[in-house]
C-alpha cells in the first residue's frame, strides 16, 4: 500500500476573494465541530467584516492554498479588550474538512506564529474548543505552546457540555522588555 504524498501548501496573507471559501470552511466547523462555540454560521457579508476588523488592526489573517484552492485559514487577534492586553493575541486556525490530516493546521500556525511576532506579539493564547480536541491541542504543542489550564463545562454544543483548554506560547522577546520603549 502507498501513501499518498503530502500536498504542496502555500500560505499567503487573506485576501477578501477567499472569504467565500473561509465561510464554508467555517461553517462545516461550527455546524459539526466544537472549535467554535457558534450555533449558527455567520453570512459572507459577516466574515468579510470580520476580516476587515482585524487586518485594520494591524492583526495577521492568513490562508493556506492546496493546488489553487483555499485549504484552511488562520488569523490572531485580540486576546482580550481591554489595553493592558495589547501585546496579547489569540489564534483561530480552521481547515477544509476534507484536508485534515496533511499538516495544513500546523503549517498555518507556524506561519501565524511568524507574522504575530512579526508585528511585535508577545504572547500567543490558543483557547482550545474542547478538551477532546486532541489535533489541535497536538498541533499547538508541538509548536511550543504549554498548556495553562482548562476551564471546565463552559459552552453547551451538540447535546453535550464542552471544556476549553487554555495554552499560551511567548513570541519574540515575550516578558523580556517592556513592549515599548518609555520616553526619554
Amino acid at each position: 500500500m502507498h501513501s499518498q504524498p503530502k500536498p504542496t501548501v502555500t500560505i499567503r496573507p487573506c485576501e477578501e476573494g477567499d472569504i467565500a471559501a473561509i465561510t464554508e470552511i467555517y461553517r462545516h466547523a461550527v455546524l459539526h465541530g466544537t472549535a467554535s462555540f457558534e450555533i449558527e454560521p455567520p453570512s459572507v457579508d459577516t466574515m468579510v467584516e470580520r476580516r476587515r476588523a482585524l487586518v485594520a488592526g494591524g492583526f495577521p489573517y492568513i490562508v493556506a492554498e492546496v493546488e489553487g484552492a483555499v485549504a484552511g485559514y488562520a488569523y490572531a487577534g485580540a486576546h482580550r479588550a481591554r489595553p493592558a492586553y495589547g501585546a496579547t493575541v489569540e489564534d483561530s486556525i480552521y481547515v477544509d474538512p476534507e484536508r485534515k490530516g496533511l499538516g495544513i493546521g500546523k503549517a498555518l500556525l507556524l506561519a501565524l506564529i511568524e507574522d504575530a511576532t512579526a508585528r511585535g506579539f508577545r504572547q500567543m493564547v490558543a483557547v482550545v474548543g474542547d478538551s477532546d480536541n486532541v489535533a489541535s491541542v497536538g498541533v499547538h504543542r508541538a509548536a511550543g505552546f504549554e498548556m495553562t489550564g482548562t476551564l471546565k463545562s463552559v459552552g453547551w454544543k451538540h447535546g453535550r457540555w464542552l471544556d476549553i483548554v487554555l495554552m499560551q506560547r511567548p513570541l519574540g522577546e515575550a516578558d523580556t522588555t517592556p513592549r515599548f520603549k518609555p520616553e526619554i
